[in-house]
């Protein structure tokens, strides 16, 4: 009875021993207390160590022996489980041949974590997996990021950590950025990652609203250019309020353009910092103030449609508020001559760029305004205006020193003789634009109309002011040492065209129907581009031959020397001749460019 009480009762440890937790190994040798990873202690083992070690072999990093033994000790003979056989008896009785389990290291990730969390950048600063084992310097591969577009760089990112930190140094380091979106997601995730944005370039395929400018306002504390332009359909919904309370809030702001602004009611800008502002797409404006003192550069394009501007009042207060105003480009069917005379009353001392276009009404008074008010015009465009020849006179007489690119398409007035008198008077000019303005059709002539009167008899209405009518053949005779660009699209009065410009580049001669091949004639050694689209083609074939020709005389003959006793001439070989040209090519000398004639 007492032999089965003593058993039916529990050691006393025996549950305490039960719920201890498992034990782990220690890492290092207990011995010579050196890692044991790799290691074979010199350190003899005990007796009753080793005499235990050769009952059954440790392998190591299986920690659970230990424990297991303590626990068997603990536990009566009564309530002892049987010995766990080793693994490979395990399979073999399950009738499965398996390879023994072996338990996952843990020092190796531990120390793969700490390498993560510490110092990645520091191990990515260095060297950058680029596949098959091949790493390339981190900075190097920044630098090839920044070659990318902003959708190449994006999906560089998901390559690998190494690439994932070049993007984000790419991110982190722009200073420009040119976006093609389709809405303000896109954009709005990608600024937020361009710390240091100081350019943004926004070509945007989706219609564009304040939520776009509080998106970049916030994204780009210190943006410094805005560049917004309309792809296909889409509008730009921006209004006066919008704009005027983006620009007041962005203090460095100094660069604005924006496209399709048919939106804008009004115009209020006021900027200290604004030196460049481009608005194009304008409808009728209920009213244009602009307070930049420190503006530049302004372009105002305004649609043909349902302008109502008044620009006399904005060129009347541009000399206030934007005194160091130096380029000016305004595009309007309204401006006329008393616009040009608020512009003179402005007092823009300073003026180097003027373009006037699409002023129908403007005539030789406001021509003799501008050489009044501006003595340093570097550019005059007067394109689509109504000047004759006397205006062209004055603009070659007052600006023979600073004038170097003139522009005067769409003018109907002027003739062959007015552009000879401007090439000759004006040595700096390096552009001429005449495209469309020497037309050989005439224009209607309104003549006296005769109306039956309700009596019966004839009523007399006064002859309309007409336009001077052009010949229907011209001559043009252009001769300049300076001139690299030449326009005459569409003059199709001109029957007979002289060209002698040696620093002459491009010519423009699309739609030039009436010009006869016989009596053009061109001498411009330096030209490349010829532009012929809408000729015919016996004029395109002429073109051809004298371009061709003074280039294929232009190359170099074979020279002639004289024999040792002076007695006759002979050809140098040729193998003499490719070696001087081999020489001329390497101290600096070049071949002449071929010409290029384009029929589109």
């Amino acid at each position: 009875m007492a032999s089965s009480d003593a058993s039916s009762l529990p050691a006393p440890d025996a549950v305490p021993a039960a719920v201890l937790p498992k034990k782990r190994g220690s890492y290092n040798c207990g011995r010579c207390g050196l890692p044991k990873k790799g290691h074979v202690c010199s350190i003899p083992r005990p007796a009753a160590a080793a005499a235990a070690g050769e009952h059954k072999p440790r392998r190591a990093l299986l920690f659970d022996d230990v424990a297991a033994e303590g626990v068997l000790d603990a536990v009566p003979l009564a309530a002892a489980p049987p010995p766990r056989p080793p693994p490979e008896m395990s399979s073999r009785a399950e009738g499965v041949l398996r390879p023994p389990e072996k338990k996952a290291r843990v020092e190796p990730a531990a120390v793969e974590l700490e390498e993560d969390a510490a110092g990645p950048a520091r191990r990515w600063e260095g060297w950058v997996e680029v596949g098959a084992r091949r790493r390339v310097p981190g900075a190097v591969v920044v630098e090839v990021l920044r070659r990318l577009s902003p959708r190449g760089v994006a999906a560089a990112a998901g390559v690998s950590r190494g690439w994932r930190e070049c993007a984000r140094r790419v991110w982190r380091g722009a200073e420009e950025v040119r976006l093609r979106a389709a809405g303000v997601r896109p954009v709005g995730a990608l600024l937020t990652r361009c710390t240091a944005l100081a350019r943004l370039v926004l070509r945007m395929e989706s219609d564009v609203d304040a939520t776009m400018l509080a998106c970049i306002a916030f994204s780009c504390p210190n943006l410094q250019s805005l560049d917004i332009s309309m792809a296909n359909s889409a509008v730009n919904r921006m209004t006066g309020d919008e704009l005027t309370r983006f620009v007041s809030e962005k203090r460095s702001l100094a660069v604005l353009k924006l496209d399709g602004c048919s939106s804008l009611d009004f115009l209020n800008i006021s900027s200290s910092s604004l030196s460049t502002l481009w608005l194009s797409g304008l409808c009728s404006l209920t009213k244009a103030v602009i307070n930049c003192p420190n503006l530049n550069e302004l372009s105002l394009d305004f649609t043909q449609q349902n302008n109502s501007t008044d620009l006399i009042a904005l060129m009347d207060s541009l000399g206030r508020t934007c005194p160091n105003l130096r380029n000016m480009h305004i595009s309007s069917i309204n401006l006329c001559n008393e616009a040009v005379f608020a512009l003179e009353s402005a007092n823009l001392r300073g003026l180097c760029m003027l373009s006037l276009v699409l002023g129908s009404k403007i005539t030789d008074a406001a021509v003799a305004s501008i050489v009044r008010s501006f003595a340093s015009l570097e550019l005059l465009d007067l394109s689509g205006s109504g000047i004759t020849d006397n205006g062209l006179g004055m603009i070659s007489n007052a600006f023979p020193q600073t004038l170097t690119r003139l522009l005067l398409a769409l003018c109907p007035n002027i003739t062959s003789g007015g552009v000879q008198v401007a090439t000759t008077q004006l040595p700096l000019l390096r552009l001429m634009d005449c495209g469309k303005s020497l037309c050989s059709k005439p224009q209607p002539d309104a003549g006296r109309s005769y109306f039956g009167d309700i009596t019966g008899g004839i009523k007399f209405c006064s002859k309309l002011a007409t336009p001077k009518k052009q010949p229907t053949c011209q001559k043009l005779i252009i001769k300049h040492s300076n001139l690299k660009k030449l326009s005459l699209w569409g003059c199709s009065a001109i029957d007979a065209l002289y060209v002698n410009c040696p620093e002459l580049v491009d010519l423009n001669l699309n739609s030039c129907t009436n010009l006869h091949p016989e009596r053009l004639l061109l001498q411009c050694p330096s030209l490349k581009d010829v532009h012929v689209s809408g000729c015919r083609d016996m004029l395109i074939g002429a073109i051809r031959n004298q371009v061709l020709n003074e280039f294929a005389m232009a190359e170099p003959r074979l020279p002639c020397k004289r024999l040792a006793d002076g007695s006759k001439r002979v050809q140098v070989p040729h193998f003499m001749l490719e070696q001087q040209l081999e020489e001329q090519e390497k101290w600096g000398g070049s071949r002449r460019s071929q010409c290029t004639v384009h029929l589109n």
